[in-house]
């Protein structure tokens, strides 16, 4: 049988209500710098990277309150959203994914920040935890 390769953790998503309140906190009491910031339209958010010399947080906030990211705030408040995974390839992970029965939300990659390609997996199949796995673009 052949084990997919370990996934690694690329970054925490945090949700929060006022994005540049956040960059701000984060850069004065954990050092950070931002390393992209970024309106994605199409998802509803805003959202900024944070280096932090290992998996990054991205932080993201919503452009309008019917936005999923919008609708999570309003019920859950701010906080973890979620935990993404770099893969190499998303298209074939999410296939072997969806043979083992894990549900995704995306059966297939969308564009994320960064031009990367990004889907997420419901939280009932990694214990609670909203999953994101991204690929980056060929250098």
């Amino acid at each position: 049988m052949n084990l997919p390769s370990a996934w690694s953790i690329d970054h925490v998503g945090i949700a929060v209500t006022n994005l540049k309140e956040a960059i701000d906190r984060y850069a004065n009491q954990a050092g950070t710098t931002v390393s992209l910031h970024e309106k994605l339209e199409q998802h509803g958010v805003e959202l900024a990277f944070l280096n932090t010399g290992g998996a990054k947080i991205e932080l993201l906030m919503p452009l309008r309150p019917e936005t999923p990211l919008g609708r999570f705030l309003a019920k859950r408040g701010p906080g973890l959203h979620h935990i993404c995974y770099k893969v190499d390839d998303i298209r074939s992970e999410l296939a072997r994914l969806n043979t083992q029965g894990v549900k995704l939300i995306d059966a297939t990659p969308r564009h994320g920040a960064g031009g990367t390609l990004i889907a997420f997996l419901d939280p009932s199949s990694f214990s609670g935890v909203l999953t994101e796995l991204c690929e980056y673009p060929a250098p």
